[in-house]
């Protein structure tokens, strides 16, 4: 186990950086991986990884689900309220329809079967579409019309469907089974499940902020992270013993009422999930990659390819004008959601093997034709969805409370040769450790001096030894170098000393500090020596 789950990290996370450095989504390298360490390749992965592999898919899509959840707009929502309904029902339906009519052309299925394949390709994928809609999120891309809320939530609502009529219609190959009664209940499941799911969400947010506001026991980041990932890995489980609410949707609930009820706390956890999914997300692509059986993949490839194309441009077009009529969405973003609500990955990875396993009449190709979606249609989406974002839709202002600021915080020291470069790098290391900072320490030259004393460079080096720096020689105006050094490393504040302290000298301020001071546009901490 822990020999494969070397294999799986430390060759994933390689792989998943060299294609990103090629200009290709990462999890195309941890696919491709998984399919050389898996079965078909050198078969480097333990059978009990295997074994536990449905455990770990279930942890990784949890965490997928939280940071969507975090990352909802209520306001964008109560706006698409209607588009996102849709979403989570016509699209997936159309193109299970789509699918079941082709099948049954070109495999020969029955009806049902046909259906039972086209729930399973239908599905939509939480592990390509939650990672590329967050990351419009974060660039502004279409969140004026809340585009990404409406997509992300569609997603998660169309899940709750596919898995309920996926499980009706495995109830028709069992023999026995009360088929009618199924199907006549299948619109109160879906209500149940949803309103369950999202009553279930709201009830674990209350606990949460309970837990945190009467005990002292949870005081750091990583302590949050554990309660509130295991409470959201309870929603999952406890939905397979209790099948009446759907556990993903109750996750996805369950982070968005955290974000609605207490701010700060939600921009915790966002920083803590996205630092769980770098691990999360290596092993549930190569995990898919290994799983992929290349031998039925080949047999299977003209007409399955045949099959996803007429499901994704005849169904899911469909679906995608009826779900957009009469709404505010312009051509060009009706035309996004092509690449950005079309990738499968996780729902096939999980249930495509369920009707070979079952010994259902057509269970391999099924299995194939799901294995071929994964690998057509997941690293196509990842994709697209960042390269036709900005043609399609219009960048607009990013809501800070909504997403994750990925630029570091960067400090500026500047410092002389006075006995105020202690108290100014004192003051910047103990700022920086605070802030988790980058700082940028410069030293401006004067007169006929070409180099900064070395005794300057030691200070710095043992002031700053624990935090990330570097050292700036600049040369001319001095406030006018240290202006255009902070513009240049977009630098987030000033830290400088402020020479003339004493009581007769406090109407004085340096005529460098002065000048700092009058014309930055970003803020200024001045440090006086000797006092706090």
């Amino acid at each position: 186990m822990l020999e494969s789950t070397i294999w799986i990290l430390l060759a994933g996370f390689g792989a998943g950086q060299c294609v990103k450095r090629l200009g290709a989504p990462g999890l195309i390298g941890m696919i491709l991986v998984g399919i050389l360490l898996g079965p078909e390749g050198l078969n480097r992965i333990s059978p009990g990884v295997f074994a536990n592999a449905s455990e770990l898919r279930k942890f990784a899509v949890m965490v997928i689900l939280m940071r969507a959840g975090l990352g909802l707009d209520r306001d964008k929502l109560i706006q698409q309220g209607s588009v996102a309904l849709r979403l989570g029902f016509l699209p997936a339906m159309c193109e299970a329809i789509a699918i079941a009519v082709t099948a049954m052309l070109l495999f020969q299925f029955s009806w049902t079967t046909g259906l039972l394949l086209g729930c399973i390709i239908s599905a939509e994928s939480p592990a390509v579409i939650v990672p590329g809609m967050l990351r419009l999120k974060n660039l502004g891309w279409g969140v004026g019309k809340g585009i990404a809320d409406a997509i992300l939530t569609g997603s998660a609502l169309s899940d709750v469907l596919v898995l309920l009529a996926f499980s009706l219609l495995l109830n028709f190959h069992t023999p026995g089974a009360n088929h009618s009664w199924g199907i006549s209940l299948l619109p109160l499941q879906i209500a149940l499940q949803i309103g369950l799911g999202v009553l279930c969400g709201y009830l674990a947010t209350r606990l949460t902020t309970l837990l945190i506001k009467s005990t002292d026991w949870i005081n750091t980041l990583i302590q949050e992270v554990l309660v509130v990932a295991c409470l959201a890995l309870l929603l999952v489980i406890g939905s397979e013993y209790l099948p009446y609410f759907s556990g993903y949707l109750a996750v996805m609930a369950f982070g968005f009422f955290l974000i609605e009820r207490d701010p700060p706390f939600a921009r915790r956890l966002r920083i803590g999930f996205n630092a769980l999914w770098n691990i999360a997300e290596i092993i549930l692509f190569v995990l898919m990659g290994a799983s992929i059986q290349l031998n039925i993949l080949g047999q299977s490839f003209l007409p399955g390819f045949l099959l996803l194309v007429i499901g994704l441009m005849v169904g899911r077009m469909v679906g995608w004008t009826l779900s957009t009529f009469r709404s505010n969405w312009t051509w060009k973003e009706r035309l996004f959601l092509l690449p950005g609500n079309s990738a499968k990955a996780t729902v096939q990875a999980a249930i495509g093997a369920i009707p070979l396993s079952l010994n259902i009449e057509g269970g391999d190709i099924i299995l194939a034709v799901a294995a071929l979606s994964i690998l057509v249609t997941a690293p196509l989406g990842a994709w697209a969805i960042p390269t036709f974002a900005p043609k399609l839709l219009t960048q607009d202002p990013v809501d800070p409370t909504k997403v994750i600021i990925d630029r570091k915080t960067v400090l500026m020291a500047a410092v002389d040769t006075s006995d105020l470069v202690i108290p100014v790098l004192t003051k910047t290391a103990e700022i920086a450790r605070r802030s988790h900072a980058n700082v940028v320490v410069v030293h401006a030259l004067q007169g006929d001096s070409t180099t900064a004393p070395k005794t300057l460079e030691t200070q710095i080096h043992q002031l700053l030894l624990d935090v990330p720096h570097q050292f700036v020689v600049v040369k001319g105006a001095v406030s006018d170098s240290l202006l255009a050094t902070a513009h240049q490393y977009q630098a987030d504040e000033i830290i400088m000393g402020k020479k003339g302290h004493r009581p007769w000298q406090q109407v004085f301020v340096g005529s460098v500090s002065r000048a700092v001071l009058a014309t930055s546009t970003i803020p200024v901490l001045l440090v006086e020596s000797g006092r706090s």
